[in-house]
């Protein structure tokens, strides 16, 4: 995060531990925050009176925790228009925008065509379309200092800059310091599987476990790992990548340069591009071939049975090296769930080693919102220090 036109809220050990639990799972009560983070009592009452004084936090009228029990307790919880976030997802031809409260619930949305793709007019582009968020509400302007960014390619974060975007055709670009300039706001860029992962484990499936993985399926296949509660980014920034697991030595030529990917098998775009060469029809489109598929015609519904089992066998070997509790698996491919479920469910459990099996697999669709609410989910993370655990962290650490 490269911006500095906020500090983060919190900074000390206790605090942080105490709002990244009532953030992720609240309300609640002092004694089992307590419990869950290892402080005392008296300590978690003492890290909580500023984020209470500062409007952050509120305490619930008093409950008995059993029939018959001593001392009502007064449950904590977060405050969820105390602040507010913006979260921008971009993409090669479109801005998607969401306002998200502090428990990145979504409160208003917008979408801009994106004409030009270069930095300068996304940057542009961004700055218009946070005006016309935060123009919605006057409690938005008010409350909003923080702008999250979530974007293709291999992003370092600590700086801001978009390393590169092989998509967007973007490299070495300081989109942080562009996006700043544009808003006014503090901006943390991210990789925009990640900060998917991030709004999922935080505030999704994710919520409570320590080992959580999440695979996109579209255009490409992305991943990202989440170990001892800590998004995994890995020594070079490319931890995780399932779409670049080999499945087929002898299978068709990927876009990284490698045979037999995940990625050149089972993206939309490898799927596309082949039933098209099969029916000898160029001009095919991604509906078409999944309306294809779905009336029974072998050439497109064996192509998608084909992509399903290198997916799942993609994510099989993810989760033998990792061990994740929970794995999702979601993007704008899933909506042929029906088509490729079935195969992506069958080559993961026979590949799946041992207990590892028991790991679930969540498929859903995923709107443009949720990538937009992932841009939000990390800059809620500027509130914690660079280095503070999330709350599956504190609980499992």
């Amino acid at each position: 995060m490269s911006s500095n036109l906020s500090r983060p809220l919190v900074t000390a050990p206790a605090e942080t531990a105490v709002l990244a639990l009532l953030l992720a799972e609240g309300p609640l009560s002092r004694v089992e925050l307590a419990r869950r983070t290892g402080l005392s009592s008296t300590a978690v009452t003492k890290a909580a009176r500023p984020l209470i004084d500062d409007g952050y936090l509120y305490e619930l009228p008093p409950e008995r925790t059993a029939p018959g029990a001593g001392r009502p307790v007064n449950p904590l919880a977060v405050v969820p228009d105390r602040e507010f976030f913006v979260g921008v997802k971009i993409s090669i031809d479109q801005v998607f925008g969401a306002v998200c409260d502090l428990r990145a619930g979504i409160r208003a949305t917008a979408v801009r065509p994106l004409d030009a793709c270069t930095p300068e007019a996304a940057a542009a582009l961004v700055g218009e379309l946070v005006d016309e968020l935060l123009d919605a509400d006057p409690a938005f302007r008010d409350g909003t200092r923080h702008l999250g960014v979530a974007m293709n390619g291999d992003v370092d974060r600590d700086s801001g800059t978009v390393r590169r975007s092989g998509l967007l055709g973007w490299r070495d670009v300081p989109l942080a310091d562009l996006l700043t300039a544009a808003t006014g706001l503090a901006v943390t860029v991210e990789n925009d599987v990640r900060a998917l992962t991030v709004a999922e484990h935080w505030f999704g499936e994710g919520v409570g476990t320590g080992y959580f993985a999440l695979v996109t399926i579209g255009s490409g296949i992305g991943s990202a790992l989440v170990v001892n509660g800590r998004l995994l980014t890995g020594a070079y920034g490319v931890a995780g990548e399932v779409g670049h697991i080999c499945v087929d030595p002898a299978g068709p030529r990927c876009r990284c340069g490698a045979h037999g990917c995940v990625e050149a098998i089972a993206s939309t775009d490898a799927i596309l591009a082949d039933v098209r060469d099969l029916t000898a029809n160029p001009d095919l489109t991604l509906d078409e071939v999944v309306g294809l598929a779905r009336d029974g015609r072998p050439a497109a519904r064996e192509r998608f049975a084909r992509a399903g089992h290198a997916i799942g066998v993609g994510i099989a070997t993810l989760v033998n090296v990792i061990g994740p509790e929970r794995v999702v698996v979601s993007g704008e491919a899933v909506d042929a769930y029906d088509l490729l479920g079935r195969p992506i469910q069958d080559a993961y459990a026979a590949h799946a080693f041992g207990a590892a099996s028991r790991c679930p697999l969540s498929l859903r669709p995923l709107p443009w919102e949720d990538w937009a609410r992932g841009g939000a989910a990390v800059a809620i993370q500027a509130l914690f220090p660079q280095d503070a655990p999330t709350a599956a962290a504190i609980t499992v650490g």
